[in-house]
């Protein structure tokens, strides 16, 4: 009776050794950062059994990573061409794509600085926006200093950065008089960066969020029922708190 005893506790040790969570690999634009990091930590208090992987980063350079085989089970982009090149290269399951959330392109500094209006930029020497070449944010920066009439005249005031993230950073140490952002990145600004004015709309596309699973991320349980939390009540809740507009 004692030998099966320890005989049964082996193999429910061993078993047990050998039950692992579960892995969920998320790529996420930087400007993500905290809502994603909130929503995956609600999903996993609801289950216990799924760990996840975030990366975050600008959305061009996740899309690149994925495409040279890094893991990915869920991509976020700033932008709909990202995820449109993700598609046209087979890696995305089209069917799982929805726009997650919008967002607000604005302008950032210290309360000193002299811009209350997109014009004013051209009186300023230093402006940090995002890589157009892989950041949606400068894309969309770009594409409104273009409709402006802009673009010529502060082209050399440009001073490039990896992401949104990296663009608050110069704002906030000084490095540079501006810096487009995001709305919903102030919040996490120093208390003498504050949001200078606003980009009108009509100088440039939506700021759009689609989100969709990869074709390996598509055949992962976990993976599909975290999409599917996505699109819940609770998720837009979360969004709203921190700043997101859902439709």
């Amino acid at each position: 009776m004692k030998k099966a005893a320890i005989l049964f506790l082996a193999i429910v040790f061993l078993f047990a050794c050998g039950v692992r969570a579960a892995e969920v690999d998320v790529s996420a634009a930087a400007s993500l950062r905290e809502v994603v990091n909130a929503l995956t930590d609600n999903f996993a208090k609801k289950q216990p059994g799924v760990e996840f992987r975030n990366n975050f980063g600008g959305s061009g350079a996740l899309a690149k990573q994925i495409e040279n085989g890094a893991p990915a089970d869920l991509f976020f982009s700033a932008n709909v061409e990202w995820m449109d090149y993700l598609k046209g290269k087979k890696l995305i399951d089209d069917k799982s794509v929805f726009i997650f959330a919008y967002n607000v392109l604005v302008f950032a500094g210290k309360a000193d600085v002299l811009a209350a209006r997109l014009q004013d930029i051209v009186r300023l020497d230093r402006i940090a926006v995002g890589s157009p070449k892989s950041v949606p944010c400068g894309q969309y920066t770009m594409e409104a200093l273009m409709n402006a009439g802009l673009e010529k005249q502060v082209e050399s005031k440009l001073v490039m950065c990896r992401d949104v993230r990296e663009c608050l950073l110069y704002a906030d140490r000084g490095e540079v008089d501006g810096a487009f952002v995001y709305k919903t990145d102030i919040e996490l600004a120093g208390q003498a960066v504050r949001i200078l004015f606003t980009v009108p709309q009509e100088y440039y596309s939506r700021v759009t969020y689609p989100a969709g699973l990869t074709v390996a991320g598509a055949k992962k349980a976990e993976a599909v029922a975290f999409l599917k939390f996505l699109r819940s009540a609770e998720a837009k809740k979360v969004l709203l708190e921190h700043g997101f507009a859902v439709k």
